[in-house]
């Protein structure tokens, strides 16, 4: 077991435990991946609405950074797709589900950072700059406690 690594009283081979957590891995990857998904293509077709040309300059920007936060985070999350094709039966389990991991985590920020940003920018549109703030505001709380505070304020007592 490597240093940082919780007990586990699986038993199981390494390769096993490789598999499986490639395995929950890409499980999860499923479900960020589809949401983020549904997220870009909705903003991919804003532009082609009536209505776009009357956001303001700084709806427009955060229109834009919104898009872009929704593309890296796509990116990330199908990046560990990519890199298992590239290794495929390479004996590369170890090295992908570790790259996958970091891939992940970063993608669910990255999801987390759109999913304000088109929260922010719909509440503005609809309610003003103030209300969409504050509306904003409580949303990433929730999503920073319960997608990074709360796992990794858990995970304290775990590690080695």
């Amino acid at each position: 077991m490597e240093s940082g690594e919780a007990p586990d009283s699986r038993r199981e081979t390494a390769a096993e435990r490789n598999d499986r957590n490639l395995g929950e891995l890409i499980q999860e990857l499923r479900v960020a991946g589809l949401g983020v998904q549904v997220l870009f293509g909705f903003l991919l077709s804003l532009p082609f609405t009536t209505r776009f040309s009357q956001l303001s300059i700084g709806q427009r920007d955060l229109y834009l950074t919104c898009l872009v936060l929704s593309a890296m985070a796509t990116t990330l999350l199908v990046g560990p797709v990519a890199y298992h094709r590239l290794v495929f039966r390479r004996g590369m389990k170890e090295p992908l589900v570790r790259f996958a991991n970091l891939l992940a985590i970063l993608g669910l920020t990255a999801v987390g950072a759109a999913v304000l940003a088109a929260v922010l920018l719909v509440t503005w549109y609809v309610a003003g700059a103030l209300a969409g703030g504050l509306i904003t505001a409580v949303i990433g709380i929730t999503v920073g406690g319960l997608w990074f505070a709360v796992p990794l304020v858990s995970r304290r007592g775990t590690d080695g």
